[in-house]
């Protein structure tokens, strides 16, 4: 079995133990201060070079994700939860900032932030696991923030390609 479908359906934990209903309870501060927790809510099929011990996706485990609703929804709820985290909500197919967006974003939205990472993460690992419309939704949100004045003095441009790359280009099969 896959440890990363034990922890998306709550049977089993990450490498450090925390299980996805923990994670998913944390306050922001929490969020912000723990590292090695968003490569399991947010898998990818590479090896991380941030967290050697996180687990990657294989192609049994990527179609149980396109195949099973309860996966997906479990997917969109911990979308949600780190979409609280960066101060946005949904709005129909849209993300747009939530009412303490500038409070929530001072968090994340300076130079060099590693939340740019994540960021790419989540779009990534969203398209993979297949919830595109979700990371195009997010990647709108993202490049809304990039052309902000906000956006301007926080976001490279260099971020700003692998967010372009993340909700872009084409998926390996």
């Amino acid at each position: 079995m896959s440890a990363i479908l034990d922890f998306y359906r709550g049977t089993g934990g990450t490498s450090t133990g925390w299980r996805i209903d923990e994670i998913l309870a944390w306050p922001d501060s929490e969020i912000e201060g723990v590292h090695d927790f968003i490569q399991w809510l947010f898998p990818l099929p590479e090896k991380s070079m941030a967290n050697p011990f996180a687990p990657v996706l294989d192609k049994p485990t990527i179609t149980a994700f396109h195949n099973d609703v309860k996966l997906q929804e479990a997917l969109r709820t911990s979308l949600g939860r780190m979409l609280t985290f960066y101060g946005f909500v949904p709005d129909g197919d849209a993300f747009v900032p939530a009412a303490d967006y500038e409070t929530r974003a001072a968090n994340w939205l300076t130079p060099a932030n590693h939340n740019h990472l994540r960021l790419t993460r989540m779009m990534r690992s969203l398209r993979v696991l297949g919830l595109e419309t979700e990371a195009q939704a997010l990647w709108k949100a993202l490049e809304d923030v990039y052309a902000s004045d906000a956006g301007k003095n926080s976001i490279s441009e260099r971020t700003y390609k692998f967010w372009t790359r993340a909700a872009t280009e084409p998926l390996r099969s």
